[in-house]
């Protein structure tokens, strides 16, 4: 075969031919994207398949169907040799922000559907090629594509709104009512609102021809017509001819009084605002109009049939066309991998580490393609991919009776939750069989379907086994070094054979499962004549439960028979304390539950019915139409249409994003003579250094130079955000004190070479006793020396004469920032030790600051730049100097530009998270749940440095109160230092922690009470004038009216009731809603960061450059400064344009964090404007028909100065952290959130159907931005009270280090319904235009869902006769809810053993 294999590879991309002499197969088709083609749009976020973000799309020509065949593929695992014969459309291939938008993406940019960006082009291909596929979808078939698209901003909500336009349920809210496909006239008084227009009694524009064509489409008087990001022109010129301009800022407030013009009077009801952009504008999608497949792959049949052989350094690449060039292939190179899809080697070669010199891809062979059907069942070929397979066997089940295909639609039902369709479009069956992991979702189906497997050698020797004995150990089977799968036959089911699958995960989208199973029984004449029952996650390979099979069969279908299995397969299926995986009784009870599952359905298909009450827990789940509202107040009609303010305008790049356009960090051209840094991470949790060793690394090919703690002097070594605890170190020098802290960087001419060659540094350790958890710090005393204490009032005697006293305990993990970009920098060395740093950073002063420090230099030498971020979270606040400082020193010393990306799993395993929590706390009460006195001590682990957490512990301490008022309270706060990553900032910065233990208390107080968990939160409600926990006055209380909305718009009482019914109902499925009321404290906690600078130019054309100390990471920041300049200077969003954020441009600027950007930044850019207005004020009267240019050409010949640096400080802060006198925050965000929730009382799994969010965030300055926001920190939150769950070992080593183990909300894991409002007429007067901090608040709104999960856990209990407190930890992942329920099966499970007397697998830190 390797005389005739050609070693050229011919593929296209975005219609253009590309040819590639000897390819490397270590390459994938994102590095020759991204490397090679500078297309950067399709982004590497995690490197296996497990976000969406390197989505493209690969088309080829099926000779066998004539058809041309589109799928969406992760670039990030598709190797390149894969792509010859195909076509690849990348992001870039279907549209342009210069040229013309394709229909996918500009829906995407109007409604809003993309925030930071990063993972928005992975999301455009994904729907692009759905339509390529079907141009007229469904909604479930957006869901179903998107399966394997991950976003951390949005909360999803807005990109379904813009995608459901395209598909056959586009119209309405989504709700099966909505008043706007039942006949009337809209959601909600003022109809629509449209993006950039004024809303009148029918929400239109009352202006003539008041409508744009760009973005949003705002338009003018006399044009009519807009242009640049959102579409704007006003006046003549397209500038605006207001006279004296706007309103002036009064306290930081628009002159019209709560945001109603003084000349004229509006009813509240008709300035609702009910739609975030117009969807009747939008460019129908026309498939006519899209781009052919190249030609030369229809009429080349040669390049398919032609077998390729490419070789590179380190690994060769074989592509036969036949079955006997395979075989022989297999007999020369026995170890060699076959590889289809990349899926499972791809995740090895890259985060394992592991190397296949000779990789065999089969793709070609027809006899491994093939797909046959006889009378037994269906055979397919072993390259068959999972997408093929499901296609063929839903087929066969609407041509077949139902009973003959129950295997094949239980494997179909198992596909659906199979990883993403990128992954099912390119991975084989065989590939599975292969791997043979003890967690497969297809093995215990196979194995229990008896299914049979066709092995043969390079002779031609075929053997036929069943699956039920392939496997010996873990990942390892029976077939020989030489033999293949050929093919795997699966049978079809007669009639009197019963068969089910399931599975559990995490997530139900894209997760691998903690517990499957299959199950197969064949009964006859009222007896089990056979009975399989095959499980996974349970052993080292997937295992049958051989004594339950033998001991059923002969026995009847009937309740003694469950009584026994239940006990059989306990004994079956035993797990060990130390068994990995962890949660071995929660997967014990699975085993059972499942096995109960499919008695039941049997017992169904036998007798034809099941009890009602059983009913709902054997549905197969089927997810409706998420369906949602957005209910805010719109602008005045007479509000000028180039004044942006209180608009729903779209995000400044929002272009730029769905097009690939916009440039982060990693998309910056290579600099001439730039290196990469590999990063030498430690590998112990506490251990002195006692060598290290780099000169098999310095061997690599490529590799050029290795710097460590001996190359900085020591005292520049010691290095800390803060500025008063240096407490880390640029490069670990003696010991280190956590995994993944800095010990080396190896630099080298590519990145690969440097990432391997930082593999073969050697570092000796001589390990030292580690603290792991918070537990482990407690009883080693284990804290820094900072106590957080807050007392009021004489808490003892309150006790004392409390009618009761309610006491318990709150654990709260922590979570994974899981920005989709990873932290980076590009490193720039200068003249006279001058460095320019692009970093993705929030926290750029900190950075520079440090990087000075490091170097020996003054800061004026250290300039720090970001364009924007592809999302930050506070991850990126200060933890990223931890990646900086090492690579600034390495440029410094090498001379070279050098640039650092951290890996996912690098990322994870040393950034640091939210702070894990455990809190006690005790509270004094009267008979109605009023609390008289609260003690509380507050735990946080901080890590093994202080980092932000003296930040973090005092806002978690004057957080605890929530939206509560404390007559009397005694709080303490404490931070454990730990040997684990140092925990940083992230949204809420201690906040969730605290008012977690407040909602623990209330919740314990109504339970152990016996009272309406809502009435006691409401008979505790602060109220203006209470004073807090740092006993500042509480003033523009609303959270009573957010609460009122909420109950109304929620209808709460019917809920209740109805929740109520069901679970009376319904015995294996409960049902909870709950009510949470929300208070986040506005201001940085410590006085001197409340600050914040902007440069403000105006050249002589007119148009306007402002430069903010903020950066912008897709909160909107950007966005809402443009918008206030529109404002201030009556000029339209064409004309004003917002550079990247740097040091030399704003100085020592705060940190973009603490949900205060846009009152900071925002207010400076108002001051910058106003001070400006006002130089222009004498020219704009001398000529009041002049146009905006004029005002400023006059100006400038007048040589007036036309730069200006604006500056904010926040007023009227003046806490004392020693005395606690004065206020510490400037004002106060009120919410209110109720959820209802559905328990599966068997498994644990949960679903939200309905939540409804009110949200006080003042007079908004863009609805769309503030409901964005909202809908993104709810479903953050939701995954950290309900889903995202760090595991560690005891050792101090982190298990969930990308998204495969690690699992955040995905587009299917949106609450059914999902309504927010924006509370109206609530004005602030302490932010820039009476608008309210939204970043942060409403991320607590998602506790409601886990209460409400508590709640329905409540009754499950109390159905089971179980009356004592439940306490759950969070987040209520599925094995904690499921432990929680206690039933006949929990019972059955012999009694744990001891903690102590186990090493655990994992811990909770």
């Amino acid at each position: 075969m390797d005389d005739k294999a050609s070693n050229e590879l011919i593929f296209y991309v975005n219609g253009n031919k590309v040819q590639v002499s000897s390819p490397d197969p270590e390459w994938t088709l994102l590095f020759f994207l991204r490397d090679k083609l500078r297309l950067t749009g399709t982004k590497l976020v995690c490197g296996e398949g497990g976000c969406g973000a390197c989505t493209v799309m690969v088309s080829k020509y099926s000779p066998d169907r004539k058809k041309i065949v589109h799928l969406s593929v992760n670039a990030c695992l598709m190797p390149l040799c894969a792509a010859h014969g195909l076509a690849v459309t990348t992001v870039e291939g279907i549209g342009s922000s210069k040229t013309r938008l394709h229909p996918v993406q500009e829906r995407l940019a109007k409604s809003h559907g993309s925030q930071c960006g990063f993972c928005t082009p992975g999301i455009v291909m994904s729907m692009y090629t759905l339509l390529r596929n079907r141009p007229q979808p469904s909604m479930q078939d957006v869901e179903t594509y998107m399966q394997g698209n991950l976003c951390r901003c949005t909360g999803y909500r807005a990109i379904l709104d813009g995608l459901r336009t395209l598909t056959t349920d586009s119209g309405g809210c989504g709700a099966q009512n909505c008043c706007r496909t039942n006949g009337s006239s809209g959601c909600g008084p003022g109809d629509r609102q449209t993006n950039g227009t004024g809303s009148g009694e029918n929400g239109t524009n009352s202006r003539e021809n008041g409508a744009g064509s760009g973005l949003n489409g705002t338009g003018s008087k006399e044009n009519g017509t807009g242009s640049g990001v959102n579409g704007t022109n006003s006046g003549q010129n397209g500038t605006g001819s207001r006279e004296n301009g706007t309103g002036s800022r009064q306290n930081g407030t628009s002159s019209r009084q709560n945001g109603t013009p003084t000349n004229g009077a509006y009813r509240e009801e008709d300035r609702v605002g009910t739609s975030l952009f117009d969807t009747e504008r939008l460019t129908p999608y026309d498939p006519s109009q899209e781009a052919i497949f190249p030609p030369e792959l229809m009429l080349r049949p040669d390049w398919v049939s032609r077998p390729l052989k490419f070789s590179g350094p380190r690994v060769t690449w074989h592509r036969p066309a036949t079955l006997s060039e395979l075989l022989r292939l297999k007999a020369a190179y026995p170890d060699a991998k076959l590889v289809n899809g990349n899926t499972e080697i791809g995740v090895e070669v890259k985060l394992k580490r592991c190397e296949y010199p000779v990789l065999i891809n089969p793709g070609q062979v027809t006899e491994l393609t093939s797909v046959t059907w006889d009378e037994d069942g269906v055979t397919f070929g072993a390259a068959v991919t999972l997408s093929d397979i499901e296609a063929e066997l839903q087929a066969a089940q609407s041509q077949q009776p139902a009973w003959k295909t129950r295997v094949f639609s239980a494997i179909t039902e198992m596909l659906r939750w199979f990883a993403g369709t990128q992954i099912r479009n390119v991975s084989a069956i065989g590939g599975n069989i292969m791997t043979g992991s003890p967690i497969s979702d297809l093995v215990p189906l196979l194995m229990s379907a008896d299914s049979q497997l066709t092995l043969m050698t390079s002779s031609g020797e075929q053997r036929t086994v069943p699956i039920r004995g392939f496997y010996t150990a873990y990942r390892q089977n029976i077939a020989r070094p030489d033999e293949i799968l050929l093919s795997v036959t699966v049978p079809y089911t007669a009639e009197d054979e019963f068969f089910m699958g399931f599975k559990q995960a995490h997530r139900r989208d894209d997760d691998i499962a903690i517990v499957n199973a299959g199950f197969f029984v064949r009964i006859r004449d009222q007896k089990v004549r056979t009975f399989r029952a095959t499980y996974g996650g349970m052993a080292a390979t997937a295992v049958s439960a051989t004594k339950t099979e033998q001991a059923l069969v002969g026995r009847p279908w009937d309740d003694s028979l469950l009584q026994e299995a239940v006990s059989l397969l306990l004994e079956d299926l035993p797990l060990g304390p130390s068994a990995p995986g962890g949660m071995i009784e929660y997967r014990r009870t699975l085993t059972l539950s499942f096995f109960f599952k499919f008695y039941l359905q049997t017992c169904g298909w036998i007798t034809g019915r099941v009890d009602e009450s059983c009913k709902s827990v054997l549905e197969k789940f089927h997810r409706p139409t998420p369906a949602s509202t957005q209910l805010y107040q719109v602008v005045p009609n007479d509000q000028p249409v180039e004044d942006l303010v209180g608009r729903p305008v779209a995000h400044m790049s929002a272009l730029k994003q769905v097009t690939g356009e916009a440039q982060y960090l990693d998309d910056i051209p290579p600099l001439a003579g730039e290196l990469h840094a590999g990063f030498v991470l430690s590998s112990r949790a506490h251990a002195r250094i006692v060598s290290v060793d780099a000169r098999e690394a310095l061997q690599e090919p490529g590799a050029t130079h290795f710097f460590s703690a001996k190359d900085i002097a020591p005292e520049r070594n010691k290095t800390g955000p803060s500025p008063h605890h240096q407490d880390e170190e640029v490069f670990r020098a003696e010991t280190v004190t956590s995994m993944g802290q800095v010990i080396g960087l190896v630099l080298a001419y590519d990145r690969a070479t440097a990432q391997r060659a930082a593999k073969k540094v050697k570092v000796m350790y001589e390990d030292l006793p580690a603290i792991i958890t918070t537990e482990d710090a407690i009883r080693e005393n284990s804290f820094t020396p900072t106590v957080h204490y807050f007392e009021h009032g004489d808490v003892d005697i309150a006790f004392y004469s409390a009618a009761h006293v309610v006491e318990g305990s709150v654990r709260m993990g922590g979570q994974e920032h899981f920005y989709l970009e990873t932290v980076g920098c590009i490193a720039v060395p200068k003249e006279d030790n001058e460095m320019e740093v692009h970093v993705s950073s929030q926290g750029l002063n900190i950075n520079q600051m440090l990087i000075a420090r490091a170097l020996g230099v003054p800061a004026n030498r250290i300039v720090c730049k970001a364009k924007r971020l592809g999302g930050g979270f506070g991850g990126k606040e200060s933890r990223t100097c931890s990646v900086t400082t090492p690579v600034a020193v390495a440029a410094n010393r090498s001379g070279r530009p050098v640039r650092a990306v951290l890996e996912r799993d690098e990322d994870m395993a040393s950034m640091g998270t939210r702070h894990p929590m455990l809190a006690t706390y005790r509270a004094g009460v009267t008979a109605e749940g009023k609390v008289t006195c609260v003690e509380m001590e507050i735990f946080l682990n901080a890590g093994f440095s202080h980092d932000l957490s003296l930040g973090v512990i005092s806002r978690a301490t004057t957080s605890c109160d929530n939206a509560y008022h404390y007559p009397a309270y005694r709080i303490t706060g404490k931070l454990c230092l730990t040997n684990t990553p140092s925990n940083t900032a992230f949204r809420g910065f201690g906040g969730p922690q605290g008012s977690m233990v407040a909602e623990a208390m209330m919740d314990d107080i109504a339970s152990q009470l016996r009272l309406d968990a809502t009435q006691v939160r409401m008979v505790n409600l602060v109220q203006e004038g209470h004073l807090n926990v740092t006993r500042q006055p509480m003033v523009q209380v609303t959270v009573d009216r957010c609460i009122a909305e909420v109950v109304q718009k929620a209808g709460l009482r019917r809920l209740q009731q109805e929740v109520e019914t069901f679970n009376r109902l319904n015995r294996w499925k409960k049902r909870g809603v709950a009510l949470i009321p929300n208070k986040f404290n506005i201001a940085f906690g410590l006085a001197l960061l409340n600050q914040g600078g902007a440069l403000v130019h105006i050249y002589t054309d007119g148009s306007v450059l402002v430069t903010v100390g903020g950066v912008e990471m897709g909160q909107g920041l950007f966005t809402k400064c443009y918008q206030v300049v529109t404002r201030v200077l009556g000029v339209s969003a064409d004309r004003v344009y917002i550079s990247e954020t740097a040091t030399d441009k704003v100085p020592n600027a705060s940190p973009t964090a603490a949900s205060m950007s846009t009152d900071l930044y925002g207010a400076a850019v108002l001051n910058a404007c106003e001070q400006l207005r006002e130089r222009l004020a004498p020219f704009r009267k001398a000529a009041p028909d002049g146009t905006f240019s004029d005002w400023v050409l006059a100006a400038y010949q007048s040589r007036v100065c036309l730069s200006v640096c604006g500056f904010e400080v926040t007023k009227g802060l003046a806490f004392d952290p020693l005395t606690h006198i004065g206020d510490m925050y400037s004002y106060f965000v009120f919410g209110a959130a109720c959820s209802l929730v559905e328990v599966d009382c068997l498994t644990g799994d949960h679903q939200v159907l309905k939540t409804d969010i009110v949200m006080d965030v003042g007079e908004s300055l863009n609805p769309a931005i503030d409901i964005g926001q909202i809908e993104g920190a709810f479903m953050q939150g939701y995954g950290l009270f309900c889903m995202e769950r760090l595991k560690y070992s005891p050792n101090g080593f982190n298990f969930t280090r990308g998204p495969g183990a690690y699992k955040i909300p995905g587009f299917g894991d949106i609450p059914l319904e999902l309504h927010v409002s924006l509370l109206r007429g609530s004005p602030n007067p302490r932010a820039v235009y009476s608008s309210k901090a939204v970043g942060e608040p409403p991320l607590f709104s998602a506790a409601s869902v886990f209460f409400a999960i508590k709640e329905a856990v409540r009754a499950a209990r109390a159905q089971n006769g179980i009356s004592e407190p439940l306490r759950m930890e969070s987040p209520a992942t599925p094995d904690r809810i499921r432990m929680a329920c206690r039933d006949m099966f929990t019972d059955k499970l012999p009694q744990a053993p001891e903690p102590g007397s186990f090493k655990p697998w994992m811990v909770d830190l």
